[in-house]
């Protein structure tokens, strides 16, 4: 196998909620041109940059257009030429939104939906191995069903809730859907990981239940037992006792890595009465990630990171410098990390209003701009690439199980590697805390 030990990764930004009750879709892969420019943004990627991972996904709500019914024309020619480049896709299904025809998170029947379409892509395209089958779960529960920001845009406990476990049970079915395929399919959670800092003594309660609430999420998805207390959170606000039982029954946690994003917007000071502010670059990633791995004992890839580019230049260079030195720090420290993301490619538009509104900003936070051109930072994180590549040995559990190349998929020791894969699911699961 010739897959590099470490996955430096980039990524398109391919976020599709709804704002204006449904009315509008903010589709980032539009107003950043990719549309129009994918050829030159893989070409990029590879013969530039000289990067192999990159972070992507089709338009869901352009692919998926009904019960059994796809588009895949738009897909067929960028995987195919993401084949023919032999860079291997993390391929993003569900990036907070939904088809139309779906509505949003609220609706019970879209875990099953979303499953089937998990399915027909692995089906589609059986030689791609590695998924982050829905972004950000957290964040899109949050975002969508707690302040109100996207999609249904409630703001209620219970939303969240509904939110979120329609959201992370369209995750685990669409992982055991897409292992039926592919037996060594990978899963990448692209997870934001938080921390809530209490500002006084009166605010260390709400502070506490904050940083209970944000591993909701991963706790579900790996079928961790929740604590007293967020349990009853949860059952006070629709969560029934089977729905929280099919949780912990799931057993997939071991194709998993678990993967974290990290911004300077990702830490929050909390006041007495349960209001947060950005606290800004405190404990950092490297401290944060201590805690989820602590928590879950899984590989670890940093899966998202940018800053604005800045008045000064250099701002977006110094973060990413800043970042890396997290990511050595977390891997001297004994935890298995595999990869590293800045996302994304180009620069963004509207991130810097959530994509509440549609102003059209630009937000210069990729590795080059909206016409193409490389940033500073680019060019420092292709150096970082250059010098580092050959250093890093993979530490990861996870990556016993080979990356296949696209170029390797019909190889002999790959075939064989999928039929071992797939003898090992058939067999009895184990329980947790066997890993």
């Amino acid at each position: 196998m010739t897959a590099p030990a470490f996955m430096f990764a980039t990524g398109i930004e391919n976020s599709v909620p709804t704002i204006n009750n449904g009315g509008t879709r903010i589709d980032e892969m539009e107003k950043c041109g990719f549309y129009e420019h994918w050829r030159t943004d893989f070409e990029l990627v590879c013969h530039d940059l000289d990067i192999r991972f990159l972070r992507y996904g089709p338009a869901i709500h352009k692919t998926f257009l009904g019960p059994d019914r796809f588009d895949w024309a738009f897909a067929d020619l960028t995987f195919g030429h993401l084949k023919e480049l032999d860079i291997v896709p993390i391929v993003d299904l569900c990036h907070f939104g939904v088809p139309d025809w779906i509505g949003n998170f609220q609706n019970p029947d879209f875990p099953k939906l979303f499953a089937d379409y998990a399915r027909a892509f692995a089906q589609r395209f059986p030689w791609v191995q590695l998924y982050t089958p829905v972004n950000e779960m957290y964040i899109c529960a949050t975002f969508s069903a707690s302040y109100g920001w996207w999609n249904e845009q409630l703001t209620s406990d219970q939303a969240f809730i509904t939110a979120l476990k329609n959201i992370v049970k369209a995750n685990v079915l669409a992982m055991s859907a897409i292992l039926d395929v592919r037996p060594d399919a990978i899963f990448i959670q692209s997870e934001s990981s938080e921390y809530f800092h209490a500002d006084n003594p009166k605010a260390i309660r709400p502070a506490e239940i904050m940083n209970a609430r944000r591993f909701l999420s991963l706790d579900l998805n790996y079928g961790r037992r929740v604590e007293s207390e967020m349990y009853e959170f949860m059952m006070d606000n629709g969560m029934k006792r089977d729905e929280y039982h099919f949780f912990l029954e799931q057993n997939l946690r071991h194709h998993c890595i678990m993967g974290n994003d990290y911004y300077v917007t990702n830490e929050h000071r909390v006041a007495d009465d349960g209001s947060t502010r950005a606290a800004g670059d405190v404990f950092g990633y490297d401290e944060i990630t201590r805690q989820y791995y602590d928590r879950y004992r899984l590989p670890v890839m940093h899966t998202e990171t940018n800053i604005s580019e800045g008045p000064n230049g250099d701002e977006a260079v110094n973060w990413l410098w800043k970042q890396w030195s997290n990511v050595l720090r977390v891997r001297n420290n004994g935890v298995p990390i595999v990869g590293f993301t800045w996302y994304s490619l180009t620069d963004q538009v509207d991130w810097d209003v959530a994509l509440r509104e549609q102003k059209g900003t630009v937000n210069p936070l990729g590795l080059y701009d909206l016409e193409r051109k490389i940033r500073r930072v680019g060019t420092a994180y292709k150096q970082l690439i250059q010098d580092w590549r050959t250093v890093l040995p993979a530490q990861s559990v996870c990556l016993v199980v080979p990356v296949v190349l696209p170029s390797e998929y019909n190889d002999p020791v790959s075939c064989r590697l999928r039929d071992t894969a797939r003898d090992l699911r058939r067999k009895p699961s184990h329980q947790e805390g066997d890993f």
